[in-house]
C-alpha cells in the first residue's frame, strides 16, 4: 500500500472551519437524525458517545471471524457487522473500508449508522493477523504506518470481496455497495475497477485518485487517470478543498475524465473542509461537509442499491 496519508496533518489552515458553519443547516434538512447530529457537530472533533449505539433496538451489531483460503493459505479475517432488525433477503448491503486507524470506534459507529439507515453493513479489519494497535482514541498515526505499509492490494481486495460474499450468504438477493475513507477511499476506488462485478455502486471519501505517478509531482498526467476508463460502476466522491494530500485539481481531473467517458458519477469538493472531514472523533471534522456528504451518499446508495 502506498497511500499513507497522515490524516492529522493533511489540511491547509488557509480557511478557518468556523467560516462555513452556516452550511450545516441545509445539509441537516436533507437527512434524518444522523445527518442532523453530524450537522450540529455537538461535542464532535474529539472522542464522544456514538451517534448509533450498539444497543440501538433497530439494529443488531456483532464481531465476526471470516475464514477463507487465499493463495493456498488459510486466512482469519476479523470484521464488524451491523444489520437492521427488519432485514429481509433483498435488504441491500454495504462494505465499509477502514481508514489508517483501522476498525476503530468511529468506523464501527459508521457501520451502525448505515445499518440504522436500512443497510446490512460490514467492515473488514484489514490489519487482521498483523498485530496492529487499537485505533480507539489514538492520535499518533505513526503507530499505524508500519501496518498500513504491509497491506497488499490483492489481499485487501480479497478481504473486501469476502465481506461482500458474507453479505450475499446472509442476504442472497441483496445488491451491494462499497464505501471507504482516506486509505479506504482509495481502496474503494480500486474496487470500481478490480471488483466491478461484485459491487453495484461505490462512494469514496477523500481517497487518492492519482495512480502510477509520484503523489504531488506536478499536474496529474493522463497515465495517472488511465484507470478511469475501466471504472465499471457508479461512483460518488466527497473531497476537501483544503486537503493537502489529495489535491482538488486531481479530483477535478478525475471528474472531467468520467464526464468525458459518460460514466455515472457525482464528485463534490467541499471548500470548507480538509482531509478526514467526516471523522467526527478527531480535530479534522467539519460538520457541514460531513452532514452533506452523508446525505449524498445515502441518496447515491438508495438510487443504485435499492430495488
Amino acid at each position: 500500500m502506498s497511500d499513507l496519508t497522515d490524516p492529522t496533518n493533511a489540511t491547509s489552515l488557509a480557511v478557518k472551519r468556523g467560516a462555513f458553519v452556516g452550511f450545516s443547516a441545509g445539509a441537516a434538512a436533507l437527512g434524518g437524525s444522523i445527518a442532523s447530529a453530524l450537522a450540529a457537530g455537538e461535542g464532535f472533533g474529539a472522542a464522544h458517545d456514538p451517534i448509533v449505539a450498539e444497543s440501538d433496538p433497530a439494529i443488531a451489531a456483532t464481531t465476526l471471524s471470516l475464514r477463507y483460503t487465499y493463495g493456498g493459505s488459510a486466512r482469519a479475517l476479523a470484521a464488524y457487522a451491523a444489520l437492521p432488525k427488519n432485514a429481509v433477503a433483498d435488504t441491500p448491503g454495504i462494505v465499509v473500508v477502514q481508514q489508517i486507524w483501522g476498525l476503530d470506534a468511529q468506523l464501527r459507529d459508521v457501520v451502525r449508522r448505515f445499518a440504522k439507515e436500512g443497510y446490512c453493513t460490514i467492515a473488514p479489519d484489514l490489519y487482521s493477523g498483523l498485530g496492529a494497535p487499537s485505533g480507539d482514541g489514538a492520535t499518533d498515526v505513526g503507530a499505524f504506518r508500519p501496518f498500513a505499509a504491509k497491506l497488499e492490494d490483492d489481499t485487501v481486495d480479497h478481504d473486501v470481496a469476502q465481506c461482500a460474499a458474507w453479505l450475499r450468504l446472509t442476504r442472497p438477493s441483496a445488491t451491494i455497495g462499497v464505501t471507504g475513507f482516506c486509505m479506504g477511499g482509495g481502496i474503494t476506488l480500486r474496487q470500481t475497477v478490480d471488483e466491478k462485478s461484485v459491487f453495484a455502486a461505490a462512494a469514496m471519501w477523500y481517497g487518492k485518485v492519482r495512480y502510477g505517478t509520484t503523489e504531488g509531482g506536478g499536474p496529474i498526467t493522463p497515465i495517472a487517470l488511465a484507470y478511469a476508463d475501466e471504472i465499471g460502476i457508479p461512483l460518488l466522491g466527497s473531497f476537501g478543498g483544503r486537503d493537502t494530500s489529495i489535491f482538488a485539481d486531481d479530483v477535478r481531473a478525475l471528474d472531467a475524465r468520467l464526464t468525458e467517458l459518460g460514466r455515472p458519477h457525482d464528485i463534490k469538493i467541499y471548500d470548507e473542509a480538509g482531509h478526514a472531514f467526516f471523522d467526527d472523533t478527531r480535530r479534522s471534522f467539519v460538520a457541514s461537509a460531513a452532514a452533506d456528504s452523508w446525505t449524498r451518499t445515502l441518496s447515491w446508495f438508495a438510487r443504485y442499491l435499492r430495488r
